[in-house]
């Protein structure tokens, strides 16, 4: 029988009722002390139809944040904040993975602790204006990372992996795209480094080979997966050969037997034009499941499972807007539409509200 979305499927440990995920989306609802609340179990509780949910991208530490209310996962609280929406899910058979974040430059002072600068790859200060509590202000120059601080960045990331474990995910994805901390050195555009980190793509990826391997260490590799984004130009992101320097992280990933590899397959949040690129190349590089992501509908999931090109499709602004999304993909029935002014920050309007199919 052809695979179709709907079909079950396994990544790594994670047994999958059908091949709809819910990608990783950004909404700024978080309590106090970036602790999940309950409108946040609710939120996902809802979406636990999907084959597999990805958190909302989790900053791993203080230093990590870089947007108003986000949820972390690096304190007791918010470790027992999660806990409620993993129980939730798993409740109604769903299967949960935490995205583990590091937003790098793309932060403000006003947003870290004690007013520190952001850190980066380089001393670069990106285009565009960081979300802080005081409405929009201009990024400023970040200070670049010295190599002694490396190991307290793998560190982070080795914590809160043990915090998602310990807050019953099925699993977690490492977040190196759309211009965030990895992603920063991955690509020359952000990466002026002259040391072991910058210049060769060996070196450039040796960062993320490091975190990967330590994550895995934790977690095993069938609970982890990780996210690129090879030409999204989204947070001032360039690189003038994206196509062998993804190749070979894509080459270099299969080292460590990865659940899946979670590729955004052009450009998103309005960032500009995405540069040409071969994922159908791309996708021969990785040995293990390939997850599709962008502007994905039901036909074209349904063709790129059936052509192989993809094993899982991930959706975001539908799941936004049909917590029951895969029942009205699997019965034709018309979608919700999705208020976009409530997309970041706000309450249960645009989050909880939006109304299932009724029986």
């Amino acid at each position: 029988m052809a695979l179709d979305l709907f079909s079950p499927v396994k990544l790594g440990s994670m047994s999958l009722n059908n091949r709809m995920v819910m990608a990783p989306l950004t909404r700024n609802r978080a309590g106090e002390g970036g602790v999940p609340q309950s409108v946040n179990v609710t939120y996902y509780e809802q979406r636990a139809s999907a084959g597999l949910i990805i958190t909302e991208a989790t900053p791993i530490s203080a230093m990590a944040h870089g947007y108003p209310a986000l949820p972390g996962i690096y304190t007791d609280a918010q470790v027992a904040g999660w806990k409620k929406v993993t129980d939730a899910v798993h409740a109604k058979g769903g299967k949960i993975a935490l995205q583990l974040w590091h937003v790098g430059r793309i932060s403000h002072p006003s947003l870290l602790p004690s007013g520190a600068l952001p850190v980066a790859p380089s001393a670069i200060k990106p285009a565009g204006q960081a979300f802080t509590y005081q409405g929009l202000q201009d990024y400023v120059t970040p200070r670049a990372l010295e190599l002694a601080e490396f190991p307290d960045i793998v560190a982070d990331y080795v914590h809160a992996t043990k915090c998602a474990l310990a807050a019953g995910f099925d699993g977690v994805e490492i977040h190196a795209a759309n211009g965030y901390l990895l992603d920063q050195f991955l690509r020359e555009g952000s990466n002026k480094r002259t040391d072991n980190y910058g210049g060769s793509f060996e070196n450039r990826a040796r960062l993320l080979m490091e975190v990967t391997k330590a994550v895995v260490d934790v977690a095993g590799s069938d609970k982890v997966g990780l996210r690129i984004s090879p030409v999204n130009p989204f947070n001032d992101m360039n690189d003038s050969n994206p196509q062998a320097l993804f190749e070979y992280v894509a080459d270099a990933l299969n080292q460590f037997n990865l659940a899946y590899l979670h590729v955004v397959e052009g450009g998103i949040h309005g960032g500009g034009e995405a540069a040409p690129f071969d994922f159908v190349a791309l996708r021969k590089h990785f040995k293990n499941a390939y997850m599709a992501n962008l502007a994905y509908d039901k036909a074209r999931g349904n063709a790129a499972i059936a052509s192989g090109h993809a094993d899982v499709v991930a959706y975001g602004v539908p799941f936004i807007a049909n917590p029951d999304l895969v029942e009205r993909y699997r019965t034709n029935a018309p979608l919700n539409e999705a208020d976009s002014k409530t997309f970041y920050g706000g309450s249960e309007k645009g989050y909880t509200d939006y109304p299932f199919l009724t029986a």
